[in-house]
């Protein structure tokens, strides 16, 4: 009788819950901290001095912090906007059609942001946008949301592809044996079966800019500090609880963004 072998479980592996619980803990135990001090009574960071939802007040009554949390806002979703519709056409054209020469190279390139160490990027674009505002003269906070823009497009690239290659094209061949152009069949067909990913992308790009810190402390001009630079500057002034109040409410809205985003993106049998 031939002998009967159990599969292999990476969880039978010796030592390995404690090694998961260590990697939680190294995970989590320092936002657990920061949320937990966020509601501290006390003048300092680290020293408890009872709850209290004082610094949240102070972070809410805070202009500069207002200013700030406006215009990081203003730059996500405008960035997120011009990255979910750059990802969209590229991911139509490296999907829709049959293997072409030059694919593989076309997808490194849109994926390039993801490879590159970000302040490898942050340079670039320093030097390009001092170049277009020594000739041109304009200023603005046009050169963020671009920059953010360049950096969000792999982002929203990736989901929007990978819905894009789970879909059955034969649904579109149909409509065009119907008659239908192709503009009829990207509107009443393709885009609305990809849209779980596209808006999955644009969350994505979304979260991805509001967290920036180092392009964003390179490419902006003076009086243009997004809330991580903000905080990022009064760090290194005097480091208050409001700091860490202004982190969490940051990580709650990324949580729920993140969150929306795994609920919405198909799942792979």
């Amino acid at each position: 009788m031939a002998e009967v072998t159990k599969p292999f479980s990476v969880t039978a592996l010796p030592g390995f819950g404690a090694i998961a619980a260590t990697a939680f803990v190294l995970l989590y135990a320092p936002i657990i901290t920061l949320v937990i001090y966020s509601f501290n009574a006390s003048n300092s960071v680290n020293v408890w001095g009872g709850f209290s939802l004082h610094w949240y007040e102070v972070a809410w009554q805070n202009a500069a912090v207002q200013d700030a949390a406006i215009r990081s806002l203003i730059i996500a979703a405008s960035a997120a906007v011009v990255a979910t519709t750059v990802a969209t056409m590229a991911a139509l054209g490296t999907t829709r059609r049959g293997r072409f020469k030059g694919q593989t190279l076309i997808y490194v390139l849109i994926n390039q942001p993801l490879m590159v160490p970000e302040i490898v990027t942050a340079v670039a674009l320093l030097i390009m946008f001092g170049a277009i505002r020594a000739v041109t003269g304009i200023q603005g906070l046009g050169y963020v949301i671009l920059a953010h823009s360049a950096f969000c497009v792999p982002f929203a690239y990736l989901p929007i592809r990978a819905r894009l290659e789970g879909m059955d094209i034969a649904l579109e061949v149909a409509a065009a044996d119907l008659y239908a152009t192709p503009w009829q069949t990207f509107r009443h067909v393709t885009l609305p079966l990809m849209a779980p990913g596209v808006l999955a992308g644009a969350m994505l790009a979304f979260v991805i800019s509001l967290d920036d810190v180092i392009i964003t402390e390179f490419v902006k001009s003076a009086g243009q500090d997004t809330l991580p630079t903000y905080m990022l500057g009064q760090m290194r002034r005097a480091i208050t609880p409001e700091v860490n109040a202004i982190s969490t409410t940051l990580l709650a809205l990324t949580v729920i963004l993140l969150t929306g985003f795994f609920l919405i993106t198909p799942k792979r049998s």
